[in-house]
Order: C-alpha cells, then structure tokens, then sequence
C-alpha cells in the first residue's frame, strides 16, 4: 500500500486518448520526474483540475497530455492519484508507463487500483466486484446489474441486517451477563418474526442467481432439429449475417457453430449444431454425438421443424427426448403452404409453439418475446437486487442455513446463548460478502480476475 503503481488504464489498443494512472502517497512526486508542467511542480498544481503538460524523459519530449493530480481522498484509490491522458497509440502509451516505472513506481497488479480502493474503504467488496462486471457487460440487464451494486444496493440491505443480528446477539449476550436488569426473554422477544422476514430477503436475493446470471452473462443456447429445416438459417437471420453455410443437402452441418447473439437487452450463447438423425456416414455421426451433447448442456433449446412438412419420426423423437429441458418449439417456413394433418401444439406438450420463416424473418419478435418470458425477464428486472454473483449466492444460503438454525433452537427452548452462535454464524456470512469479514486469500481471490490498470 505504500508503493506507488502504475498502469495503463485505457487498454492497449490504438484510440484517440490513452490514460497512464499512478497511485500512491507520492505519485505526485514520481509523476514531477516525467511531467513537465509550465512554471510549477505537478505536487504544487491545483488538483482536481487538468494541466496541459509535456511527458519528458532523458531530456526528450515523448508526448503533449493532459494531466491531473486527484489528491486524496478524492479519488478512485482513494490515495493520492495522477492521471496522464496522452495520445492513445499502443507503443506511445508504453513508453509514457516505462518512464514512470523508471521514475519509481512499480507496475500494478491485476486490479491493484479497485483492490486498494477496497482496502482504503471507498469501496465494499461486493461493490469492488460490480466494477469488474460492470467492465464485462455485455447487454443492458448486465450493466444495469452490476451499477445497482456498485451504488450499494446490495451493501445497504446485507449491511442493516447484519446491524439488527448484532443487535439482537448483544441483547441476549447482556442479559446472560446481567440477569438483575435484562431477561433473555425480553432479549428474544419477537426475534421469531425476525428470523422469518430476513429469511425471506436473503432468499429472495439467492433465488435471482440463476436466471440473472444467465441472463448478465449469456444464456447457453442450442439450435436443434433433424437435417434441412432451417436451423442455420435460423442462426442466420438472428445473428443478420451468413455465419453459418446453408444449402438445400442435408447433412451440410456436420459440427456445432458458436456465436455470441444479444437479442433485445439479453445475450445467447447460441450453437447451431448437426442434423439429429440416424446415419452410416462416420463424419456425419460424429455432427450427430455433438449435436446430442450440446442440448444435454445447453439451457435453453430451440427446437427447430419444417413446418410446410408433416413430422417426422425424427422429429417425434427430439420433441420427446427434449420434453424435460427449457425449449421452444419452432415451426419454421411458415412462409410455405403448411402441412396438412399436423397439430404442433399437440405434439409440443405444454411448450410454446412459435412459427417462424428464417427467410423472411416472420415470427423472430415472437422469439424474442418468449425467451423474455421464459427467464421471467419483466420480472427479474423489476427486482431491487439481483445476485449474478455464485460466491454472493452460495454465503447468501450458508446465512439463510444459520437462521433457520436460530429458528429450530428457539422452537426447541435450547439456551439463549447457543442461539447466539448462529445469529453470529449468519452475521458473518453476510460480512463476507462486503468484505467486512475477510482474509487475504478471499481478496486475493476477487481481484486476481481483474484486468490491468483497474
């Protein structure tokens, strides 16, 4: 924490701006080695304000920027910070980072600058780790996620019940102590109804987990059906571009292809896989397994049919091996005369039935809609907090497991004082998820995934 660091902060790739930080008690000093303002030292400049300077090293000017000293606490860190915004080519930018190095400071770690913001309490933990996903986002359910925890949503819930379990664990510890002034009845009395409402919160917190995280994160899709109904042609008109080769042979398929699709304000993880059919084409076969394999593991399912085509068995058979999963069933070429005889809805069971034309792009709003509905996306988006976080979820249930601990002992008449070891149990599993019951390998954990300069 006394070393001054420093690192590129803007990312290695050619823009108009590239921004070298440096943190530390004397990061001004380090900084006055290379940065030549008119007149003055950049220690002595007004902070807070941006300074045009020369960037100098070995008397040779390597760049005109823009300079600032946030002093402390009064930024990012929270220690006392500078700011070289200089001219954004990759080879410029480290050589304005390799004179500062050579000028004293020392190279950042992975996410040194949040992990010392953390340790200087500008930022709780599970606010430290929203500003890694925040960087990650990729659709707006994420970004809108991880900037309801970075402005403490989540702190401000967890932070008051810890408050009253502490309270209430103090209460029964003074009565034990006191017994002439409190009673632990008294101590306990309406902690029942307590347990019961913070259970009910730190549930309601875990139970997002699944959805939100698929949906902050990508939801692991896969494209399935019988050779030649349109399945990369679906892939096609969702991702607007010929990704994927279609011709009128089946069999063209013969292994999965991977995209990353944000449709509306989520993101599929979407995999057109192999025609599902049975073949003596060794090649084909191998399409085939892996076809299998990624709906076994993917999701969601969209389950794809020749609509101006009557089923076939090989269509009966996915519709009835994929009855347990998540699936939509698509009745594509719904631009074509549709085939007589046939009640899709009937062989779909209880899933939705969306028809569709990847020519034409008929029916992907529909699409789009029911993937909405089924990650209960209206719903989860309305939440206050949602948990996209396995370490908050998994401590989340570790809390909700004392409590109910609490409930059974309480229910059971078992001494005040051993109820008190769970409230405290729940107490702590709450403060590490802020950070205010930790360890180094915990932060050392958090921040290794970071990236540099943040």
């Amino acid at each position: 924490m006394s070393d001054v660091i420093a690192a590129i902060s803007s990312g290695l790739v050619q823009s108009g701006i590239g921004i070298v930080r440096v943190s530390g008690d004397e990061a001004a000093a380090v900084c006055d080695k290379v940065v030549s303002l008119k007149g003055m030292r950049l220690r002595d400049a007004e902070p807070n304000r941006f300074h045009y300077a020369h960037i100098t090293e070995g008397g040779r000017i390597l760049d005109e920027a823009m300079v600032v000293f946030l002093k402390a606490p009064h930024s990012y860190t929270a220690e006392n910070t500078v700011e070289i915004q200089c001219h954004g080519g990759p080879y410029l930018m480290k050589q304005v980072l390799g004179a500062v190095l050579r000028a004293g400071a020392r190279p950042a770690e992975p996410g040194e600058f949040t992990k010392r913001a953390f340790l200087n309490g500008r930022l709780d933990l599970s606010q430290a780790e929203a500003v890694m996903s925040l960087i990650r986002s990729e659709n707006e359910f994420a970004r809108e996620m991880a900037m309801r925890q970075l402005r403490g949503g989540v702190s401000a819930v967890l932070q008051e019940i810890r408050r009253k379990l502490l309270h209430r664990a103090a209460g029964i510890e003074a009565a034990l102590d006191d017994p002439e002034h409190y009673t632990p009845e008294e101590m306990t009395e309406g902690l029942e109804a307590e347990l019961t409402g913070w259970l009910v919160q730190l549930k309601d917190m875990a139970d997002t987990f699944d959805n939100g995280k698929m949906i902050a994160e990508g939801i692991p899709t896969a494209i399935i059906g019988r050779p030649n109904v349109g399945k990369s042609s679906l892939l096609n008109a969702l991702l607007g571009e010929d990704r994927a080769i279609v011709t009128d042979t089946p069999g063209t398929t013969r292994d999965t292809l991977e995209e990353r699709l944000r449709l509306g304000p989520m993101t599929l993880l979407i995999s057109d896989t192999a025609g599902i059919r049975e073949t003596q084409d060794k090649i084909e076969q191998i399409g085939v397994d892996r076809a299998e394999k990624k709906a076994r593991e993917s999701d969601l399912l969209l389950l794809v049919t020749d609509g101006s085509r009557p089923l076939t068995k090989e269509d009966r058979a996915l519709l009835e091996s994929t009855k347990e999963k998540k699936r939509l069933i698509l009745v594509n070429k719904c631009d074509l005369p549709p085939a007589k005889g046939t009640d899709w809805q009937k062989s779909a069971g209880k899933n939705p039935v969306i028809h569709i034309s990847a020519r034409t792009g008929q029916g992907l709003s529909k699409l789009r809609e029911a993937i909405e509905t089924l990650y209960d996306y209206g719903e989860i988006t309305q939440k206050p907090l949602v948990v996209t976080s396995l370490r908050h979820k998994l401590l989340l249930e570790e809390a909700q497991a004392s409590l109910r601990e609490a409930q059974k002992s309480m229910a059971a008449g078992i001494p005040e004082d051993l109820i008190t070891i769970d409230l405290m149990a729940a107490y702590r599993s709450l403060g590490l998820i802020l950070g205010e019951e930790t360890s180094d390998d915990l932060i050392d954990a958090v921040f290794r995934d970071f990236c540099m300069g943040k």
